[in-house]
Order: C-alpha cells, then sequence, then structure tokens
C-alpha cells in the first residue's frame, strides 16, 4: 500500500477499503511520521493512526514551516479521533467507544463533545441509508472479526448470527446531547464505527485545513481520498480505480477529480477463505454475510464522511436499489463494478473518465 499511494505523485491509487473498516484500532498515539519529497510536492506519512497508513500531501509550495505546522494539527486531530473512536482499547482520562461497550446496558458515561457530534452524524448516515449503514452492528461484527482473526479462519454459527442480529439498530443507543452523555441501553449491543469513522475524521481534517487557507492539498487516511481544491494550474489528480480482477497489475478505470473525496469499497483487499470460499469484510445487515453485489464500488463526493457512508450501504444494495438512493442526494457519484466485470456508472462519472 506505501507503494502505490507514493505513486500519489502523478497518480491516486485508489483500492478496497482499508483495515480499520470494521477492524481493531491501533492503540499507539505516537507520532511515527516519514517525510516524502518530489519535484510537484511534498508528503508525510504517519503510521500509527487508525491502524492503517496516513498521508498528509502538499503541492501548493508552501515552507516547511507551514507544511509542518498544517501536518501537525492534521495529526493531532486525527489522533483525537483515533482515541474516541477506538472499541478495543480504553484510554486514562476518557471515555471512549470501547469505555461504551464495556459499560452496555449500564448508565450514562459522559463523553467528549466531539464524540457526541459524531454519534449524532452517524444517526442521520443510518436514517438516510435507511439502515444500511449502521454502527449499532458491532453485535454481529464482532462475530465475524473472532471467526476472520482465528487459526484457522471459521464462519460464524449461524444461530448466535441471528441472535447477535436481533441487538442491531440505534433504538440500543441513548444520546444526551445536552449533557454530552452516552448509553448503550442493552448488554447485548455494542457499536462498531469501522465503517464510518475513519471517513469522517479524514473529513474534519480536511475542514481545518480549509479552514487555515489551505488548498492544493490531498489527504489519504487508510485509503480515504480527501482533495482539497486542486493543482496550482487549476487541474485534478488522476485516480486510478483498481480493476478487482487484477487489483495489484491493472486499473478498471483512471479518473480525474479535485476537491473531492474518493472512498471505495471491494472484495479483493479485505477477506478470509474457508474451504475454499471467499468470504469478504463487508456484512450486509439484512442477511448478516458478507454482501455479493459487487467486487467494487467507489462513491466521489465532497464530504469524506458520506462517501465512507455510502461506500459500504451501496455495496450492500442491489443495483438499481442503490442507483436510486445516488440519484436522490446532490453532488454524489458513483462507480459499481460487478462480479462479472460490467462496470457502471452515474452520468458525471463518465465526464470524469481519462481512460
Amino acid at each position: 500500500m506505501v507503494g502505490a499511494v507514493l505513486a500519489l505523485i502523478t497518480l491516486i491509487v485508489i483500492s478496497g477499503c482499508s483495515k480499520n473498516n470494521g477492524e481493531e484500532n491501533s492503540s499507539s498515539t505516537t507520532n511515527t511520521t516519514k517525510s516524502v519529497q518530489n519535484p510537484k510536492g511534498v508528503g508525510r506519512v504517519y503510521y500509527d493512526l487508525f491502524d492503517t497508513v496516513s498521508y498528509v500531501f502538499s503541492y501548493k509550495g508552501d515552507s516547511e514551516e507551514e507544511f509542518t505546522e498544517n501536518c501537525d494539527s492534521v495529526y493531532y486531530l486525527l489522533q483525537k479521533y483515533h482515541i474516541l473512536f477506538d472499541i478495543y482499547h480504553e484510554y486514562s482520562g476518557v471515555n471512549n467507544l470501547c469505555s461504551l461497550n464495556k459499560n452496555a446496558g449500564g448508565e450514562y458515561l459522559e463523553v467528549d463533545p466531539l464524540l457526541i457530534e459524531f454519534l449524532l452524524y452517524a444517526k442521520e448516515m443510518n436514517n438516510l441509508t435507511k439502515g444500511e449503514m449502521d454502527v449499532m452492528m458491532g453485535s454481529v461484527l464482532s462475530l465475524w472479526h473472532e471467526g476472520r482473526n482465528s487459526s484457522p479462519a471459521y464462519l460464524p454459527d449461524a444461530e448466535e448470527l441471528k441472535k447477535a442480529g436481533e441487538f442491531v439498530g440505534f433504538e440500543y443507543l441513548d444520546i444526551d446531547s445536552e449533557n454530552n452523555r452516552v448509553r448503550i441501553n442493552n448488554s447485548n449491543a455494542s457499536i462498531d464505527v469501522g465503517a464510518l469513522g475513519k471517513g469522517y475524521a479524514t473529513e474534519k481534517a480536511a475542514e481545518l485545513l480549509e479552514s487555515r487557507g489551505v488548498s492544493s492539498y490531498v489527504l489519504n487516511i487508510g485509503g480515504n481520498i480527501r482533495i482539497i481544491g486542486t493543482k496550482l494550474d487549476g487541474s485534478g489528480w488522476s485516480t486510478g480505480i483498481r480493476d478487482p480482477k487484477n487489483p495489484d497489475e491493472a486499473f478498471a478505470l483512471t479518473i480525474e477529480v479535485k476537491d473531492t473525496a474518493v472512498v471505495t469499497s471491494g472484495s479483493y483487499e479485505r477477506y478470509f477463505v474457508v474451504d475454499g470460499v471467499k468470504y469478504p469484510h463487508i456484512i450486509d445487515k439484512d442477511t448478516l454475510y458478507p454482501a455479493r453485489y459487487y467486487d467494487s464500488l467507489t462513491v466521489i463526493t465532497k464530504d469524506s464522511g458520506l462517501a465512507d457512508c455510502l461506500s459500504t450501504a451501496l455495496y450492500c444494495m442491489p443495483l438499481e436499489e442503490g442507483k436510486k438512493l445516488v440519484d436522490s442526494l446532490d453532488g454524489v457519484e458513483c462507480i459499481w463494478i460487478e462480479p462479472d466485470g460490467n462496470i457502471e456508472m452515474t452520468d458525471r462519472v463518465k465526464d470524469l473518465v481519462i481512460k
């Protein structure tokens, strides 16, 4: 992945959802970075956020001091969300998602207002997608995590999945926004924000940079691409969408994008195999099993949080249903790559295609 994204100098490579989409977050909070320089821009790499690799690239020709200040502001904001969204580790003096899950069925916990804001956004996204993107799927996702991460890997028991599915939904999450308090009201329910948290945090980082007057920057937070502005000449960046049948060698198509977010979900990058059958990582709330409609699905829209949300929700919808949802939203474009290799796309994407 590192080599692929360093190709951002000339081409942004879009692959499937990165590890954090439903996987565990790292507990590390050490600012581990690496600088990348090239004739057209400068970049910094972080290895300790959301259990993935994150990049900040500048193409605006800013000074080293200005670039460092911008990178530091992005890093410390993302680190804050990394801690708040962690479902596997608690931190001293912080009630995060891990705290909420451990306290499921108990009393309210006081949390950071940033977490309240995020959970209200997650509820809004749940309503928008009619429940297809639900951060309250933790009870189901945890069973798949256990099966996928075991050696050898195994499929969750069907009856256990069915029982866990009874505790999915926002009715199990109580949000007291006036007092910054949250609780999960049933001990069998839990929260997992892997399908939304990273994209949301990426957008907040982009908003922070924009508030500083920054343009000609590119963020890649574990595969969540957020482009701020354009190149200095007003052009965009060439973005390669991987070919799901040959993801390491070929692109299904290449588009040019500017001032937007691009997020892809794919079956080819995160999966596990049981008895010779491949099981992708995105779980359909309706079947409680991996979604099988597409090999790859890419969402292009200004808001990285919305793009992250829709890349999961649309992946779990039949094509016509997904198209209907996209058509109802302003400024949202999508590319669907079906298992037989057929590519469907919204009309405006056709104008972005380079090859």
